[in-house]
């Protein structure tokens, strides 16, 4: 689990902080299931199952149906998103799917075409 004074930005711009990386050269089809963090940078296809942070880099396009806790989005999304904690798409990613999550965050630039439901937190969190 990361520090919770480091920001979304700072775990993103250095890859240290992260525990897995996928690198741009890699395309995965299959199911991916992880506790911690993961950054993909590569191609994926298939399904995300996490209790952790997923970090889908800028150079990134994954096809997925995603299950998470906490999902940022800088690259291209295909599939539906389930967050329980948080999602958050930044100024250059593109969304394409309906997310599920009790906090959401899209910043200037984002490309979101689908639904958002809005769900409150569970008791265990």
């Amino acid at each position: 689990m990361t520090n919770t004074n480091t920001t979304t930005k700072e775990i993103i711009e250095d890859e240290n902080k992260i525990e897995t990386v996928i690198a741009d050269d890699i395309l995965f089809k299959g199911t991916i299931k992880f506790r911690n963090s993961l950054k993909i940078k590569g191609r994926m296809e298939g399904r995300i199952e996490t209790d952790g942070h997923l970090i889908i880099g800028q150079e990134a396009v994954v096809s997925a149906d995603i299950n998470g806790r906490v999902v940022t989005v800088n690259g291209e999304v295909n599939g539906k998103i389930k967050a329980s904690q948080k999602v958050e798409l930044m100024k250059k990613s593109i969304t394409r799917g309906d997310i599920i999550t009790p906090d959401i965050s899209i910043e200037n630039g984002s490309i979101f075409n689908g639904t958002c439901l809005m769900e409150e937190k569970t008791k265990s969190e």
